[in-house]
């Protein structure tokens, strides 16, 4: 859980705000008890709502689009999906001072994954592959694109910008040489000439809950989208050990280009997030430097 301010713009959010929300909107379930979930997620509060719901807010103004996205295309993803998603219940609207739509959501039960404490490791890559290959197969159109999705270059400023910082921060210990060299060759790699695909697009374990060590559930589709299915290769490095990794990879059967970019986007992402929440959010910034382990240990 963050243990500071993680971002400009926030906005207070608490237990009175959720309850005079919900009575507002939601009278059915006034009544029910309302609880601050503690989650190292970083553009939403959780609340619990009884003991079968979630209340989902935004922090910031960039995550009401991420409401917005979730209410429109979750019933839709569902349907195509073999692992259970978030199952919006009620769609709230800016109220009580507070400014952005939020939404009340099916609680799903379940534990998130710890990389390097996974019980069934080579089990949860495949669980992995076949989400992610059922979300390939969708051809819903009309999608938007995914956050990230784009071109490895469109994230090469803030990458490098990153890579700058990380060398002011000795004691992180980043050997930011082979980091920036794992970037360049993400940066050489054939690009996804194919259509876009569809992407969850942040298989962080934190959006992960598992049951029994197998996959039970994914979260947080905020950044859902089509774009390169390298953006979702992400926990082959911020969850699966090296046996699992090639498990997840010969189930998708990525080729070298592909796995060469998933590597790169998911070290940007780990590059650009450990000095940004370092001081913040400690889940972050352990699954950052988790990963940035994971990729230069794998050469």
């Amino acid at each position: 859980m963050s243990t500071g301010k993680m971002h400009p713009g926030m906005h207070p959010i608490d237990d009175g705000l959720v309850r005079r929300l919900i009575a507002g909107q939601f009278p059915q379930w006034a009544g029910l008890a309302v609880e601050r979930w503690p989650s190292g997620g970083t553009v939403n509060a959780m609340y619990r709502l009884g003991d079968d719901m979630v209340v989902r807010l935004p922090l910031v103004q960039g995550g009401a689009e991420d409401v917005s996205r979730e209410q429109e295309w979750l019933p839709r993803l569902a349907l195509h999906l073999p692992t259970r998603i978030p199952k919006v219940l009620g769609a709230g609207e800016p109220a009580q001072g507070y400014p952005w739509p939020w939404s009340v959501y099916r609680w799903l039960p379940g534990e998130l994954p710890e990389a390097g404490a996974l019980s069934e490791p080579v089990l949860l890559a495949e669980d992995l592959a076949a989400f992610v290959a059922a979300m390939r197969s969708i051809s819903l159109s009309a999608a938007p694109k995914a956050h990230r999705g784009g071109p490895v270059a469109a994230q090469d400023a803030e990458t490098r910008a990153a890579i700058e910082e990380l060398r002011g921060i000795p004691q992180e210990d980043i050997d930011c040489d082979a980091a920036a060299a794992v970037w360049e060759e993400a940066l050489r790699a054939p690009g996804w000439d194919g259509p876009p695909v569809w992407l969850h697009a942040d298989l962080m374990p934190g959006n992960l809950l598992i049951d029994g060590g197998r996959l039970a559930s994914v979260i947080d589709f905020g950044c859902a989208g089509v774009g390169d299915p390298a953006c979702d290769l992400f926990p082959a490095w911020n969850l699966l050990p090296a046996d699992a990794r090639d498990v997840f990879r010969e189930a998708l059967a990525v080729d070298d280009a592909t796995w060469i970019r998933g590597r790169g986007r998911t070290l940007s992402q780990a590059l650009i997030a450990l000095p940004y929440y370092r001081r913040t959010n400690p889940a972050m910034a352990h699954n950052a430097r988790h990963v940035i382990r994971a990729v230069l240990d794998e050469g």
